[in-house]
């Protein structure tokens, strides 16, 4: 008499690896959509996601209606358009200023204002504005005071300018186009054209000057901190009452600035 042989025992591992594949490829095109849109710095049409990640456009709706309910992604102006989301700008914020990293990014911006004698920033674009990473205060008793996590403009900061000369053409047109450039101060400049031939002139030269146009009476220089590909990541400024830091004072400061600039390349 023969018994009945035992039903095998399914592998758990088996049942489970179409599922786990299926995550993995869900969770890379999540990630490349929000790099492409990061990379970007403006918002992108449904159509034009699919097509420059090679993907349906169902299936990038669905990733995109994911995205926007974790709020790593918002619509843009129009229902069809999607842009980088707060939650995705936190994230990057929580990653460049995280733990010991930024213990060592604070000590040589300490250590640039002690050579300079005037408040020196740490900075990143996100989106359409500036955000303060870092910044250390000169010990004066008139200075200008912005927090850790503020936003200025673009278009009449020293670090806002420099990040749009040194972003892609067309990347800096978008951003542009969307701005109000709001009027600051009487230097503050308001056209297409002339914040167009100021970005080129930054780009040829290699650093940025503010000269009155966000606040009167402020003078600042920005210079860029570049990542191991080259690619413009943050910037390194100084600013000062104009009474105390001529533009031509600025530019003396640019050695000691460019120098930091390049220490800070391996901390981010």
């Amino acid at each position: 008499m023969f018994s009945r042989m035992p039903e095998p025992l399914n592998n758990p591992i088996d049942d489970t690896s179409d599922e786990l594949r299926a995550s993995g490829s869900a969770a890379s095109r999540s990630l490349a959509l929000l790099a492409l849109l990061a990379s970007e710095g403006r918002a992108l049409s449904l159509a034009e996601l699919a097509l420059r990640l090679s993907l349906p456009k169902a299936t990038t709706h669905r990733l995109c209606m994911q995205l926007i309910d974790g709020g790593y992604i918002t619509r843009g102006l129009s229902e069809r358009e999607f842009a980088v989301g707060p939650a995705l700008r936190q994230l990057a914020f929580d990653t460049l200023n995280h733990g010991t990293v930024r213990g060592l990014r604070h000590d040589v911006l300490a250590e640039l204002v002690r050579e300079v004698g005037e408040t020196c920033n740490f900075t990143t674009l996100d989106g359409a504005s500036v955000l303060y990473l870092d910044r250390v205060e000169a010990p004066w008793p008139w200075r200008l005071t912005l927090d850790v996590g503020a936003h200025v403009p673009l278009h009449c900061t020293a670090s806002g300018k420099l990040f749009l000369a040194f972003m892609p053409a067309r990347q800096r047109r978008s951003l542009i186009a969307g701005s109000s450039l709001t009027r600051m101060t009487e230097r503050t400049v308001v056209t297409v054209a002339a914040l167009e031939a100021e970005c080129k002139a930054i780009a040829k030269r290699g650093y940025s000057l503010d000269e009155e146009e966000f606040i009167t009476g402020l003078i600042a220089l920005a210079v860029p901190v570049r990542d191991a590909e080259g690619d413009v990541r943050a910037t390194l400024a100084v600013h000062a009452p104009k009474a105390r830091m001529s533009i031509a004072a600025a530019r003396e400061r640019l050695p000691a600035m460019l120098a930091a600039a390049e220490r800070m390349r391996g901390l981010l």
